[in-house]
């Protein structure tokens, strides 16, 4: 009886056993199951995510150089990457680029250079503005065709200035807005006897807050009325403003048509110089406005100054420039707008040999702009040196931080050089295209370009 009951207790022990083991074994495989990358629930994820990522439109790269400098200019286009917290703050501020911290495909990896590469991009200048550069240089040639660029009996210059809040910081020590009445008197003063001046100025009332926004957006006054230049009344006209409100950059040229509109282009060389320290803050449609300015009969040229302006700042700007035919300038302190302005006085001077002359016609001269070209392309080529050092610092950081893979930091290097490689070479044949038109007249220079380049994006 004894033995029966020991082969019972043995036998009941080794059930428990062996029921223990398999439910342990089968919690370990329901764990293994739910752990395991390659189970059957997590590869349905994971085709999941990897169709998302596949669906990425990944935007092409510019293929001419026309289409680069169409591009909307980098919110961090100005970054300082070489500072003593650059690797911090570049890390914190790219922190939100996709996440390529895995083993991404060359689609996503594609999608990430686009994307870093839209935060940096450079203000490239196309041929189209460098077309606008020769043509207003060559002002009262002969040759031009375009009326506008024509003198005629009487030269105007409309100067619309930005008195919004902003002017009232500081470059240097100095007030923004008191570097620019400097300028623009150091400018007047220069001017022909005959030649007029007027003074517009926008945003001067009311404040930056929401509460006096219907006011500044409403305030635009011709402080200085286009007249021949008298130093005192000048003078008093650039003491009635100071920094103040919000930018209703459309307001004032809509103002600047009806300031001008007994100055018909008929008759009349005007010039509008628009100059502004941001983008436009009211909703009025300045591009719209500066069009309708533009084609008026009064046929002005119209050219704008970003004075210490931001990227977004910077895009509208040139937008505005772009749908006039004008120039687009951008100055960083009070040395480069007066240098910006001191081109306007060469001209006024040719215009006043014109006149000396009895209006006949200036002899015709080759077009002679070697600096003007040397000029332009060193700018854009140090964009693109730029743009690329601070693209390959980026890069390095973030492959540092562990944000990418070996691959994908080789695969993203290969990229940016591949690729500043292409705009140095578009660079390059650009100069030498330029180089050999300098030989030619002004006349078939222009239209060697137009034919060109401004044909090409109609």
């Amino acid at each position: 009886m004894k033995i029966f009951k020991s082969i019972l207790v043995s036998a009941l022990l080794l059930f428990l056993l062996s029921a223990c083991s398999n439910d342990s074994a089968k919690e370990s495989n329901e764990t293994e199951n739910k752990s395991t990358p390659g189970n059957e629930q997590t590869v349905k994820k994971e085709r999941k995510e990897k169709a998302v990522n596949d669906n990425v439109k990944v935007e092409p790269l510019p293929t001419t150089y026309q289409e680069l400098a169409e591009l909307p200019i980098g919110k961090y286009y100005n970054m300082d990457t070489s500072g003593e917290n650059s690797k911090e703050e570049i890390l914190k501020v790219f922190s939100d680029l996709p996440d390529i911290s895995g083993n991404p495909s060359e689609k996503e990896l594609d999608y990430f250079y686009r994307e870093l590469l839209k935060r940096m991009q450079q203000d490239y200048e196309g041929p189209e503005n460098l077309i606008n550069r020769l043509k207003f240089e060559a002002l009262g040639s002969p040759e031009n065709t375009d009326s506008r660029y024509q003198f005629k009996d009487n030269l105007n210059v409309v100067f619309i200035i930005d008195a919004s809040g902003s002017m009232a910081q500081k470059i240097n020590g100095k007030e923004k807005m008191a570097s620019a009445k400097d300028s623009i008197l150091n400018f007047v003063n220069k001017l022909p006897k005959d030649a007029k001046v007027g003074i517009r100025v926008y945003g001067h009332k009311g404040t930056g807050s929401d509460s006096d926004k219907a006011l500044s957006c409403s305030s635009s006054e011709l402080v200085y009325p286009i007249s021949n230049f008298n130093e005192g009344e000048f003078q008093t006209a650039l003491n009635k403003f100071s920094p103040s409100g919000w930018t209703p950059i459309g307001l004032a040229l809509r103002e600047a048509k009806n300031d001008l509109a007994s100055f018909d282009g008929a008759n009349n060389t005007n010039i509008v110089y628009l100059v502004s320290d941001g983008i436009d803050t009211c909703d009025d449609q300045p591009i719209e406005a500066a069009k309708d300015l533009y084609s008026s009969n009064i046929s002005p040229i119209i050219n704008v100054i970003g004075f210490d302006v931001d990227s977004e700042g910077q895009n509208q700007l040139r937008e505005i420039a772009a749908a006039t035919e004008g120039i687009y300038g951008t100055v960083t302190n009070e040395g480069e707008l007066q240098r910006e302005l001191d081109n306007l006085s060469n001209l006024t001077e040719k215009w006043k040999e014109w006149l000396e002359q009895g209006k006949q016609k200036i002899e015709s001269k080759k077009l002679q702009n070697d600096l003007a070209i040397f000029s332009y392309i060193t700018k854009e080529e140090i964009k693109a040196t730029t743009e690329s050092t601070k693209i390959e610092l980026i890069l390095s950081y973030l492959h540092e931080a562990g944000r990418m893979n070996d691959e994908s930091y080789q695969y993203l290097e290969t990229k940016r050089i591949e690729y500043h490689r292409w705009i140095r070479k578009e660079i390059k044949k650009f100069e030498k295209e330029l180089k050999a038109l300098n030989e030619a007249s002004y006349s078939e220079a222009i239209k060697a370009l137009e034919d060109k380049y401004i044909s090409n994006t109609q």
